[in-house]
């Protein structure tokens, strides 16, 4: 999952009336280039090291530029901010039958310290937002469940969330997000350095694990989760303790190398992972199974909102479906361009597509006819000219797993 609707590159002003995270002055002060996103003044990238004043803490200044940023997370670690996603909490006797009721995936079987990617549908089974759902036990031993959506569909969740709530009188929702922080470190080197961090060493946790432990006896949920396509970990913070945890991880990772990086490298690691990002392969227009999620759907032995909906589309086969692109030659092709095929006739549109900094080729993801997905070769049209495009499987990258 990520975190909005809009483009990485889409940078219009900032203006005053945007929110900012509990790490905005550190972005500032090392040099982020601000951009609007999802309701938030968010980095999308640094300057480079020689163009910023001096570091004040010890820590490391980022390596600067999204091509950099992106490459320092394939090879050692990146930090990202990610405190603009919404963090729901739920408590109460029935907590996990609502999400249950309201998630394509099951959760009445969620173990504690389990975490699962799932999505909210409408009865159509259009996606309203992708999401992760997380059960946890505080050391005290109160168990509650973790809503993890999309900054872009927070309003949106929030209010679609309300009424349903209403069937479920002992469940209470509180939203988390302004009171907390949450931070991203992914990279192959990530959980060597963040296992000397935390009471207890998160490399025990599997993947689509989390648990709640402790930095110098302040609370940090930690869950073994990420959307880079690398091995890491994503931290849920008191927002007054988000500088302090920020900057011991990249202290700590000094060393070995770890940097800051922006939104723009996050979206160019997601494709090359081939993980989808809402507002361009999921919206509401756009169900679970057509997008290749179907390990997300559970629809054996239970009903939740759009599950009749999602079974006759799995019954009868999905209209469109969501595949993989090599572009020829160094032209990305960009969302929105038309997808051809081999007679030049439309059959889908570009969802996201740019140049791949791992593989030094252009990439990209398009939503096309069914019927087609089979095809050996497409077309793509890029600002009036066509280019060869050839399918491949999703993901592009693949991470080497030891």
């Amino acid at each position: 999952m990520t975190d909005s609707s809009a483009s990485a590159s889409h940078e219009p002003a900032v203006t005053d009336s945007l929110a900012k995270t509990p790490l905005d002055q550190w972005h500032r002060r090392m040099g982020g280039k601000m951009v609007p996103f999802a309701g938030y003044e968010m980095p999308i990238q640094y300057a480079t090291p020689e163009s910023t004043g001096s570091a004040e803490t010890g820590v490391a200044k980022p390596v600067g530029g999204i091509v950099a940023e992106h490459h320092a997370c394939r090879n050692k670690a990146a930090l990202f901010d990610v405190s603009h996603m919404g963090r729901l909490r739920f408590d109460g006797d029935g907590a996990a039958e609502f999400l249950d009721h309201i998630l394509t995936r099951r959760v009445t079987d969620l173990p504690v310290g389990g975490v699962r990617y799932s999505m909210v549908c409408n009865a159509e089974g259009g996606v309203l937002d992708d999401v992760l759902v997380s059960h946890l036990e505080t050391p005290s031993e109160r168990r509650f469940h973790l809503l993890v959506v999309n900054a872009s569909n927070r309003a949106k969740i929030l209010k679609w969330i309300e009424p349903h709530l209403a069937d479920f009188p002992t469940v209470t929702m509180s939203d988390r997000t302004e009171l907390t922080a949450m931070i991203a470190v992914q990279g192959p080197l990530a959980m060597e350095v963040c296992k000397k961090l935390f009471s207890f060493d998160p490399s025990r946790l599997k993947n689509y694990q989390a648990r709640i432990t402790d930095q110098f006896a302040k609370p940090v949920i930690v869950s073994r989760t990420g959307y880079t396509g690398e091995d890491g970990l994503e931290l849920i913070v008191r927002a007054e303790e988000a500088m302090r945890v920020w900057e011991n991880i990249l202290l700590a990772g000094r060393d070995a190398g770890f940097t800051a990086a922006g939104l723009g490298a996050r979206d160019t690691l997601r494709m090359e992972a081939g993980m989808p990002l809402y507002g361009h392969e999921l919206d509401e227009t756009v169900d679970p199974i057509s997008a290749g999620l179907n390990f997300a759907v559970n629809l054996p032995n239970r009903q939740f909102i759009g599950s009749e909906a999602l079974q006759q589309i799995k019954q009868q086969g999905p209209a469109r479906v969501r595949i993989g692109l090599l572009p020829e030659g160094k032209r990305p092709a960009r969302e929105g361009c038309g997808v051809l095929d081999q007679n030049g006739e439309k059959i889908g549109e570009i969802t996201s597509g740019g140049p791949s900094p791992t593989l030094g080729v252009p990439i990209a993801m398009a939503m096309v006819d069914a019927k087609h997905a089979g095809d050996s070769e497409f077309q793509v049209d890029i600002r009036g000219r066509t280019t060869v495009a050839k399918p491949t499987k999703l993901p592009f990258y693949r991470r080497a797993v030891s």
